[in-house]
């Protein structure tokens, strides 16, 4: 069943509710109980979120009856799960500001090569300009507030991280002609919490047992990982690889806000004229979709 959106510029709303769900994962991992460890959370947010995935799938009618492509299929599954590793590990070494930035502003410009070389997608101009100006916000935004941590393991693997977000972008679109949205997501993402299954063999998972904890993991899950990749899935049906990556940047957009709102967070002015620069992006490449139709 293609349940894709009639237009580009609808296929770009999703995205955009996809990334202000991703960007509500901050404030709910803050809230998480003592005992957390990135790692584990990785693994879980794939498992309860494939799980909801899978469920979905199964009930609008099940995973299809064609063969899925095995290297495609492997890949996708791979390298989201390669995703939870390096860009919470990268977080950790270097900090949650230069982590993100490196993570979240390499993957535009990696998937605009994966596009045109991939699928023969051309940016475009507008592109360009709103990947520029994003990217300025979010380079404000996520290191305006004070003392910037370097650590070069850490940048590498937040590079592996916008890589590996790229990556999987690419071979989910690859997948979603002739298959359902959840159906893909469900495959995909089962697959990641299978290859992620050792994590929880290795980290302390005892948080989880706890009331906040299992509140936590199931926002985490089924609202921040099924129900948000879902959406992603659906509008990057209609929007090339490299628009659909530059439209989730409002991710750190949505999360400094929440911080501000919920956390008592205070942005710096320097960070804070990131986030008019970072919305200006975003409503130049919305803005040029629409009224273009689903490709």
């Amino acid at each position: 069943m293609n349940t894709a959106p009639k237009s580009a510029a609808g296929g770009a709303l999703l995205v955009l509710a996809a990334a202000t769900l991703w960007g509500t994962s901050g404030t709910a991992q803050a809230l998480s109980p003592a005992g957390v460890t990135p790692w584990s959370v990785g693994a879980f947010r794939l498992i309860v979120g494939g799980a909801a995935l899978m469920v979905l799938a199964l009930f609008k009618g099940g995973l299809g009856k064609g063969r899925w492509p095995f290297w495609g299929t492997l890949a996708a599954g791979g390298f989201v799960a390669l995703y939870q590793l390096t860009f919470f590990t990268a977080v950790h070494r270097t900090g949650v500001a230069v982590g993100t930035l490196v993570a979240i502003g390499s993957s535009p410009v990696i998937a605009g090569i994966l596009g045109f070389i991939v699928r023969g997608e051309r940016p475009g101009r507008a592109w360009g300009i709103a990947t520029v100006l994003a990217l300025a916000g979010c380079s404000l935004l996520v290191t305006g507030g004070g003392d910037i941590a370097i650590d070069v393991v850490g940048i590498l693997l937040a590079l592996g991280a916008g890589t590996s977000y790229a990556c999987y972008t690419m071979a989910i679109k690859v997948l979603l002609p002739g298959r359902s949205s959840e159906a893909v997501m469900a495959v995909v993402f089962c697959l990641g919490a299978f290859l992620l299954l050792p994590v929880l063999f290795l980290t302390d998972i005892t948080w989880v047992a706890t009331p906040r904890g299992t509140m936590v993991v199931l926002y985490l899950g089924v609202v921040i990982t099924a129900l948000s990749y879902w959406l992603f899935a659906m509008g990057l049906r209609s929007v090339p690889v490299a628009s659909a990556v530059t439209l989730s940047l409002a991710e750190p957009l949505v999360a400094a806000l929440l911080g501000i709102l919920f956390l008592g967070e205070r942005l710096t002015p320097t960070a804070m004229g990131g986030i008019p620069l970072l919305f200006a992006g975003l409503a130049v490449l919305a803005y040029s979709m629409s009224g273009k139709r689903a490709v």
